[in-house]
């Protein structure tokens, strides 16, 4: 392609974008289902013979595609805890294809290197994690976890003097893995690509907002990691990790938060005692695209064990030419990799420490109007509303049920269904930098009205 016409294309597109996103005040939330068969028809082709030129290729997406979406980069998107992304770290990704830059070492790309560094000393500061912490940034909290835990068991394993990146783990000292009832499951997804197993996991029970119970902790024998949560994905709710941190680490056990949503409640003073004790873990997993608002994918490992997440992740090969700097590839799973730091490098430079914390406070504000408005037109919100989630029934589960559909239908908010304490619920998200009160203002009339649509 041409100079000229890459030049036009590239125009074309960012115009299409911007108006997309303006799109997405006024658009359903949800697609209509025509929308997507009109997507789904038109992608039965067989693989072509000859290309289409990039102009058609774009018109298709966003003619054809676009109409098929979610609007979940708009404020009214409530599911998933999904966050919509900055205009700033847009922008950087944008600028991150047009790079192109394989970022797996400094000399694969010195610029990414550099961005990755600061974007990660940036990280710990806000969220007030010890400045010998190194990092990794990945694709989401799954693997986020799965970087810290790979280095958990490493650090375990060599302290009773098996190499486990030599050996595997036949004929390993057992690992102990102690986590909540609550777990999130992709933790279980982890522990068993790690080897350590789905089933063998000592749960401990946990109380009415689903903490681990401080009073409930078993005993500790061998090697162990004890996984915590910050943010429980229903109710929001944090285990009290100034009870617990403290009883694991007197046996010597590794632990590890998994802070996917909540662990952003540090960079906000009237939040910030919600994670109080969740400084001296071992290591942190949290996800950029949730509460930071960057695009998808992008997730951070955190380990204060600097030596140990290199251990669990290093590679080496002749051709890598490594070793001048830190190299990425020393401290990912990932060889080849897209450059996420520069996105999160973009959201924290233009929200800055306060901007920061002012959008996790204004979503949880608004996530308390959500329960607020919900109770007072007469449903139970099951949940205490300590972060940003809100958990409500609309009575019985099927019109619970009924009602989730009626507002997904809706195309005003979208919202999605859970259980909770043995029912069948809805799940309140707020977790857009998008989000504005009149959208929450919106989405409550919208809801209760559905509610009304359910009942009769």
């Amino acid at each position: 392609m041409k100079q000229n016409n890459r030049d036009v294309l590239l125009r074309e597109t960012a115009s299409r974008a911007a108006r997309y996103l303006d799109s997405l005040q006024t658009r359903n939330v949800a697609p209509h289902d025509e929308a997507v068969d009109r997507l789904s028809r038109a992608l039965e082709d067989s693989l072509p013979e000859s290309g289409a030129t990039p102009e058609e290729i774009l018109a298709f997406l966003d003619d054809v595609g676009s109409p098929a979406t979610i609007a979940s980069a708009g404020g009214r998107y409530f599911g998933f805890v999904t966050g919509g992304a900055l205009p700033a770290s847009l922008a950087a990704n944008w600028m991150a294809g047009a790079w192109d830059q394989n970022s797996f070492s400094h000399i694969s790309s010195p610029a990414v290197a550099r961005f990755e560094e600061t974007a990660l000393r940036w990280v710990k500061d806000a969220l007030n994690l010890p400045a010998e912490t190194e990092g990794a940034i990945v694709t989401g909290a799954t693997l986020a976890n799965f970087t810290c835990l790979a280095a958990a068991r490493h650090a375990l394993l060599q302290r009773d003097g098996w190499d486990v990146e030599s050996k595997g783990l036949f004929g390993a000292p057992e690992i102990t893995v102690i986590v909540g009832a609550e777990a999130h499951a992709s933790l279980y997804k982890v522990l068993a690509m790690l080897g350590l197993g789905r089933d063998r996991v000592v749960k401990v029970p946990v109380d009415g907002e689903g903490r681990m119970r401080a009073d409930a902790l078993p005993s500790i024998e061998g090697p162990s990691i004890v996984c915590i949560q910050a943010g429980n994905v229903n109710s929001g709710a944090f285990d009290p990790a100034a009870g617990i941190v403290p009883w694991a680490q007197e046996s010597r056990a590794w632990v590890h938060v998994d802070g996917a949503i909540g662990i952003w409640a540090a960079a906000s003073p009237e939040l910030a005692h919600l994670t109080a004790g969740y400084e001296a873990a071992d290591s942190w997993a949290t996800d950029a695209h949730k509460w930071l608002n960057v695009p998808y994918d992008s997730g951070i490992a955190l380990v204060r064990d600097r030596e140990a997440l290199h251990n669990a992740m290093a590679v080496s090969a002749d051709y890598l030419m490594l070793g001048q700097r830190r190299d990425a590839i020393d401290f990912t799973p990932d060889c080849s990799r897209r450059a996420r730091a520069l996105e999160v490098w973009a959201a924290l430079k233009s929200l800055g420490r306060r901007g920061l914390a002012e959008m996790i406070g204004r979503n949880c504000r608004q996530a308390r109007h959500f329960g607020e408005g919900l109770m007072q037109a007469g449903a139970e919100v099951l949940n205490e509303i300590v972060l940003n989630q809100v958990v409500v029934a609309f009575g019985d589960d099927a019109t619970t049920e009924a009602t989730i559909k009626a507002v997904q239908e809706s195309g005003v908010c979208w919202c999605g269904g859970t259980k909770w304490k043995g029912r069948a619920a809805m799940r309140i998200s707020v977790s857009s930098w998008a989000t504005t009160d009149d959208d929450v203002e919106r989405s409550l009339e919208a809801i209760v009205a559905a509610w009304r649509q359910a009942r009769a």
